[in-house]
């Protein structure tokens, strides 16, 4: 039975073989552990235990929305990652979830996401910038998707999307 609770400090080694080994590179373990040691962000990290093995994990870190001389805030997922050989059977949808929920849950009512544009859409993603929203980096615009967790969080709103800098090395 799969159960998703917040990351422990102990899970930290797993969490790095979990990115690692899903993205087939170590940039975005490396990405978590700096975002880590960030003094002063508060983030949702996640976990997906199977039999007592973290197979995956999800991260939400605060980015900021200027939109003139207006700032907001809000959350961006990712990464996200579950170990090869259990993707594709649903793990990875369980925990976009149980992180979306985290988030509700934190206060939290948009969540941005830099993926798959086939995939990102049932979670209730669509693209930014049908909502008046871009990243601040260039991205395929299919890619750069926005969620509301509370219908209207995006009334009135847009602007342009900056996530934390240790982003900007991966």
């Amino acid at each position: 039975m799969l159960t998703i609770r917040k990351e422990h400090r102990d899970d930290q080694p797993a969490v790095f073989h979990v990115n690692k080994t899903a993205f087939g590179r170590a940039d975005e373990a490396w990405l978590v552990d700096k975002l880590r040691e960030r003094p002063g962000i508060e983030f949702i990290s996640l976990v997906a235990e199977l039999n007592r093995e973290i197979i995956g994990h999800i991260l939400f870190t605060p980015v900021t929305v200027q939109d003139g001389p207006i700032t907001w805030e809000a959350i961006a997922l990712g990464p996200m990652a579950i170990l090869p050989p259990y993707q594709n059977q649903g793990f990875g949808s369980e925990l976009i979830r149980a992180g979306l929920e985290a988030c509700l849950t934190a206060g939290h009512t948009v969540v941005f996401v830099l993926g798959h544009s086939n995939y990102y859409p049932r979670f209730g993603f669509v693209k930014a910038q049908s909502k008046g929203l871009r990243w601040e980096q260039n991205a395929p615009p299919e890619a750069f998707m926005v969620a509301e967790l509370q219908p209207g969080a995006l009334d009135g709103r847009q602007g342009i999307v900056s996530y934390l800098p240790e982003f900007t090395d991966i």
